[in-house]
């Protein structure tokens, strides 16, 4: 059985010298699409390299795109299981948000990713693919997508070893070279995780989903909040904060009627007093069967003000790609108007 090249780290890959940087440099620079791309190795080695590696985890990819310039990416796997990413281009940067999993564990009851269930966890190499197809798609190096959120399908926190494989290679001078300080991994809390994740040797940016400063509502809408209390996870956060020094983005889905209102605001700033943190508003996505509504513009404004009155940094972020199935908490394998390539 052929090995996926991506799935190693850099010090991992075959050859040696000049060659080895050849053949790195096609990779994480060109973002070459097959062996025979690679044109200043001999045709021999290129030939035993294809004997021995895939270079790409896809057999098909399904694109579609925003009105916003966002595009989505669906990703049929060498299994025939599918995944997406989605490549958002801005005026100063350049990101990708990218899934850790085929699926979700975590079933938020707002996010249509949850309702699929999961399939499976992603290898390193097929996280680290959806960076190097988009920037082929795109028509630009890999090494202009500076910002990477790990904000796709699955829970990365469930998908740990893999997921920290992935961020190695992103972050390897040899490889994409990215900074520690534009890689966010989003997770929905998972104390265990987020102390493991705190002693790492790479420092991630932590986004945390909490959605709901009260149990009750928590629960309701995120199923796993039953093993991680919110105690729990700030306590973690807090620990968190205290080894690593970094600022602690905490994720909220503003759902109407249901974790909006005024108070839960007030109950969201005591959580965080004391932590050197920012709130993410995000208005829910819409999708069909969803159950949920986002909340109005004038209880969003609403809830951002109490926050902000009370010493509490606070945005909202307006999610990229709705039109195209894009945005957070819309990826479900959906597949509006479409061009396929592999």
């Amino acid at each position: 059985m052929k090995v996926l090249l991506l799935d190693l780290q850099p010090d991992q890959y075959p050859l040696e010298g000049y060659r080895k940087k050849q053949l790195l440099s096609w990779v994480f620079e060109h973002a070459a699409p097959d062996f025979d791309s690679m044109t200043n190795l001999p045709l021999k080695l290129r030939s035993e390299l294809q004997e021995a590696y895939e270079l790409s985890p896809f057999t098909k990819v399904d694109t579609f795109a925003s009105t916003d310039g966002s595009v989505k990416y669906l990703f049929t796997l060498r299994d025939g299981r599918q995944m997406e990413a989605v490549f958002m281009p801005y005026e100063d940067r350049k990101t990708i948000c990218v899934s850790t999993m085929v699926g979700c564990p975590a079933k938020c009851a707002f996010c249509a990713t949850g309702a699929l269930g999961f399939g499976r966890n992603l290898t390193p190499g097929e996280i680290i693919g959806q960076i190097l197809y988009a920037a082929r798609d795109q028509g630009i190096p890999p090494k202009e997508i500076r910002n990477l959120v790990f904000m796709g399908m699955g829970e990365p926190l469930l998908n740990y070893e893999n997921t920290m494989n992935a961020a190695r290679i992103m972050l390897s001078p040899e490889a994409l070279n990215m900074s520690q300080r534009r890689v966010t991994l989003s997770t929905v809390g998972l104390a265990k995780g987020i102390r493991k994740l705190a002693t790492e040797d790479i420092e991630l940016k932590l986004a945390i989903s909490l959605h709901a400063p009260d149990e009750e509502t928590r629960q309701k809408i995120i199923p796993t909040g039953q093993a991680n209390s919110i105690p729990e996870i700030m306590d973690a956060a807090r620990d968190y904060q205290a080894k690593t020094g970094r600022r602690i983005t905490m994720e909220y889905a503003m759902l109407k009627g249901v974790n909006d209102h005024l108070w839960q605001a007030d109950l969201l700033a005591d959580l965080l007093r004391g932590m050197v943190s920012h709130v993410n508003l995000i208005p829910m996505n819409p999708w069909d069967g969803s159950g949920f509504e986002e909340s109005s513009e004038a209880q969003i404004q609403a809830f951002y003000d109490r926050l902000e009155d009370r010493g509490i940094p606070v945005s909202v972020r307006r999610s990229r790609g709705r039109d195209a199935g894009a945005a957070c908490g819309q990826l479900a394998l959906q597949k509006p108007s479409l061009r396929s390539s592999v």
